[in-house]
């Protein structure tokens, strides 16, 4: 079953590769020529493939007839490889040159002396030329991995991606005839499984063919550096398997119990091996920088590295750290992740000017390290020539070097072995910290790809650091925006207040000998004093001051007092539902409708009254101030009323309005108007309500007060 299974995969491979072939020729030869450097070789070892195929399906898989033919297989595939990867301008070199000449030599021997033994006697030939054959495939095979390997390498990205894939189809190909006789000198037995199945992986080769000759693939497939890893600790683990196979095999040739110690020793090793790899980090480090240094064409995974380094900076909190939220810390690690540095440290500029440490990662600092600083000159040496300064180089230039003195490189970092770079951050020409990595735990010399890292790693820091910055510039504008408004309504309250006692002066004059004027006067004296007092604390920053937190309120009392205060300039008609409650601040709700009450007696005649009303409406607490003065425009209302710095009245400051909705709407509430030109108006105060109840069932019990 498995020979008449491979019988047919032959045929299917003989007539894949001989219409292949016929479409190879048939390609236009401009357009091959510019897809890849040699399409007539391609075509070469289509039509060598289609022969061997060809005695694959008369002789079979493993015959000798069709080693002989392999040989030619084998001479086109060296050919096409040899053409492709190298070239007048970039050639090979002396060594592999000649590993390419042994090998050909091996095929044209193979296939002459294959092909005239087979000619004299088939059956002699079969017998005695069978090892001989097949140990020429397997130095042929072998010899082209290497030769496969070498190209790849050679090439890098300067040919397409499915022309690689050919190559990569000559290796497999190839891999698997070694692998196959190894196992057959492994084992001491033909892998006639293996061997049957050799068509399969012919057919397998096919698909490259014909995608190289077609217009796409341009673009270059990379490996990632997570699965070019695992890809290495797979040959790793395959070829450990294989050196014990080898070990064991050899120990049964030589005889005697090696075999068990052979296992035995192998064995230990490989605990050996990966305990040391788990338990030390120096190892793991240098491990990790022979990988990257002779497997990668670039020391970092940019991608990798760029999204940690972001995301070590833009993170939000870290438990390892203890502070996520400290974004000087989280500039310090993410530049000594980077670069596998196990520390660093943080400096920015202090009042002076010179840098001084204020951050630190996994860097122990002494109270004299602390203090330690970054002179001026240092600084400005190093913003204006931007210079990453390799610490070892500078110890090496000889204390005191020329070098050393033009940067200005203070002795406590110099004597500190720990301190490997110095990294100035930049934001727009301009320092605004600078970071020390300490030395990592395999140590090595700065190349151009640190360099550039680096540099490009600070410039993002700096827009991080940049902003945090400005956000904690804008934070203190805000604070002192915040300060400027307080003043300019407090300055709003001061001048009621100048007014109100500027007419209780003018007004004693012409009353002083009244006793009831003069308990008026003192009365409104004190009521004026304690409101300067509040006006001072309202000007204190709020950390001083008490916060002002909302509680049940009962609003007759303050209406009361309101009318008592404003006794000496205007009778106020006061209704009040008894009880009433609201879910307020005493000294805001007495702030909003003092303004109003004031601006409605300012707005009216003298001998029109003014009303203040408040009851429970809808589920809240309604005050309304009326009065019949001049009224206003709705345009005014609309537009004017409560936008600062706008007034109608002379000298007026604009604020008062604005700064009442402002404290009503903090309560959760606001301020309604309604008005009309020569008709007076109505200024509505909604409030929460701290009792619904007090709105429930019958009409509400109102209560008048006549200020007198």
């Amino acid at each position: 079953m498995l020979a008449r299974l491979s019988e047919i995969l032959s045929v299917l491979a003989l007539v894949g590769f001989a219409v292949a072939t016929l479409w190879l020729m048939a390609r236009p030869r401009a357009r091959m020529a510019a897809l890849m450097p040699a399409p007539r070789m391609l075509t070469l070892v289509a039509a060598a493939t289609a022969v061997w195929c060809a005695a694959l399906a008369l002789a079979g898989p493993g015959s000798s007839q069709a080693l002989v033919v392999q040989g030619l297989r084998d001479l086109a595939m060296l050919g096409w490889l040899g053409a492709t990867f190298w070239s007048p301008a970039a050639p090979m070199t002396r060594p592999l040159r000649l590993i390419v000449r042994m090998l050909a030599t091996i095929c044209a021997l193979t296939l002459v002396l294959g092909a005239v033994a087979h000619w004299q006697s088939a059956a002699l030939a079969a017998t005695w030329t069978a090892p001989m054959l097949t140990l020429a495939s397997m130095l042929v095979a072998t010899g082209g991995l290497l030769i496969v390997d070498s190209g790849v390498r050679h090439a890098g990205a300067a040919l397409r991606m499915p022309v690689m894939a050919v190559a990569g189809g000559f290796a497999m190909l190839w891999a698997y005839e070694v692998n196959v006789q190894l196992i057959g000198a492994l084992t001491g037995k033909t892998a006639s499984t293996l061997i049957a199945l050799l068509p399969a992986v012919v057919l397998l080769t096919l698909p490259t063919y014909v995608v190289a000759a077609m217009d796409v693939g341009r673009e270059r497939m990379r490996l990632s550096r997570t699965a070019a890893t695992r890809t290495l600790i797979l040959i790793g683990g395959a070829a450990y398997l294989i050196v014990i196979g080898l070990t064991g095999a050899i120990a049964r040739l030589v005889g005697g119990d090696y075999a068990a110690f052979a296992q035995g020793a192998s064995l230990v090793v490989a605990l050996g091996a990966g305990g040391l790899l788990i338990v030390s980090a120096r190892v793991r480090a240098w491990l990790s920088v022979m990988i990257s240094k002779h497997f990668f064409e670039h020391r970092y995974d940019y991608r990798a590295e760029w999204m940690r380094f972001t995301a070590t900076l833009a993170q939000g909190g870290d438990v390892e750290d203890g502070d996520g939220r400290n974004l000087h810390r989280r500039v310090a690690k993410a530049m000594a992740e980077l670069t596998g540095s196990p520390g660093a440290l943080l400096m920015l500029p202090g009042a002076a000017g010179a840098f001084r440490v204020a951050e630190h990662w996994h860097w122990p600092v002494d109270a004299e390290a602390e203090d330690a600083t970054l002179s001026v000159r240092s600084a400005f040496m190093l913003q204006e020539t931007r210079h990453i300064v390799d610490l070892d180089a500078e110890r090496r230039s000889g204390q005191g070097g020329p070098e050393s003195r033009d940067l200005a490189i203070p002795a406590w970092l110099i004597a500190d072995q720990r301190a490997w770079v110095i990294v100035p951050i930049l934001h727009f020409q301009k320092m605004i910290a600078v970071a020390i990595l300490q030395r990592p735990p395999v140590s090595r010399a700065l190349d151009w790809e640190d360099l550039d890292v680096l540099r490009i790693a600070g410039q993002q820091a700096a827009s991080y650091l940049a902003e945090s910055q400005s956000q904690e510039a804008l934070s203190e504008a805000r604070r002192f925006d915040e300060f400027n408004r307080r003043f300019a309504f407090i300055m709003h309250d001061i001048k009621n207040l100048a007014s109100q006692i500027g007419l209780l002066a003018r007004n004693a004059e012409r009353h002083a000998d009244n006793p009831e004027f003069r308990a008026d006067m003192t009365q409104t004296l004190k009521v004026s004093a304690g409101r300067l007092s509040d006006l001072l604390v309202r000007l204190a920053p709020r950390e001083r001051g008490a916060a002002a937190e909302p509680s049940k309120l009962l609003i007759e009392p303050i209406l009361g007092e309101i009318a008592d205060e404003m006794r000496a300039r205007r009778t106020l008609f006061v209704g009040c539902q008894t009880g009433l409650l609201a879910w307020a601040d005493a000294a805001s709700v007495r702030q909003i409708v003092q303004h109003l009450v004031t601006n409605a007696i300012d707005a009216s005649a003298p001998d029109t009254p003014v009303q203040l009303v408040a009851v429970a409406e809808h589920g809240r607490v309604r005050i309304d101030v009326i009065d019949q003065g001049c009224g206003m425009t709705r345009s005014f209302i609309r537009e004017e009323l409560f936008k600062p710095f706008v007034s109608t009245k002379d000298g007026g400051f604009g604020l008062g309005a604005f700064e009442a909705l402002q404290v009503a709407q903090a309560m959760g509430g606001t301020i309604e108007v309604d008005s009309e030109p020569g008709k007076g108006s109505s200024f509505t105060v909604w409030l929460p309500l701290a009792d619904a109840r007090a709105d429930s069932g019958g009409e509400p019990m109102m209560k008048k007060v006549v200020a007198k």
